[in-house]
């Protein structure tokens, strides 16, 4: 077993450790600490492997990007920065039967793939900037576009779905129509008025 394997397992363990305690953790900020680790060992081991370029994208996308926005959100929500039971959920042991059975699908999968097939390390290889963006844009364009795609959909609705002040509103009534005074009743009584106390001077 060589060097390389050793430190590949050493960040294996380190990632999936502190992914378990992202989970069972019942602080908010040390859930978010936790992914932080996990994310810097998913990026060492992809320089183990000589993919240089996917490393500095998982450590300035993942842990520069994600993990701020989610301290951020923490903070502007203002959640429980202290221990809250409320993180704790009674589905523990069947969210770890998921778990358990996806990593062995998976595990099996990629050992029914590749067996015992084994590729040399070099530098400047299929992990490369080079290598990857000719992949990306030649070979696997129409999924990288459709992706685009469906993450400034999700965008959009994130931004719809938080802003209260977009929504449909409802409508307010119309208003009634004032009534204007009665202009002719007021003068016809005025008029009979005065032809009343007319006639009553005269017969005096």
């Amino acid at each position: 077993m060589s060097g390389q394997e050793v430190v590949f397992a050493l960040l294996g363990i380190v990632a999936v450790g502190s992914a378990v305690l992202v989970v069972t953790t019942r602080r908010l900020v040390h859930a978010a600490l936790w992914l932080v680790v996990s994310f810097g060992a998913l990026a060492g081991g992809y320089l183990v492997l000589t993919a240089e370029f996917v490393a500095w994208v998982q450590v300035l996308i993942y842990v520069g990007a994600i993990v701020v926005l989610l301290l951020f959100g923490i903070m502007l929500t203002r959640a429980p920065i202290g221990e809250s039971a409320d993180l704790d959920s009674g589905n523990r042991w069947a969210a770890a039967a998921v778990a358990v059975a996806t990593a062995a699908v998976l595990v099996t999968v990629v050992v029914m793939g590749f067996g015992d097939e084994r590729m040399a390390l070099e530098d400047g290889g299929a992990g490369s900037a080079e290598a990857l963006g000719a992949s990306v844009f030649r070979t696997w364009v129409l999924p990288f576009e459709i992706l685009s795609v469906l993450l400034l959909a999700a965008l959009v609705g994130a931004i719809v779905l938080s802003r209260t002040d977009i929504r449909a509103r409802p409508e307010t009534p119309a208003r009634p129509a004032e009534r204007e005074p009665e202009r002719g009743g007021a003068s016809e009584e005025g008029g009979a008025g005065e032809d009343g106390r007319a006639g009553e001077e005269g017969g005096v």
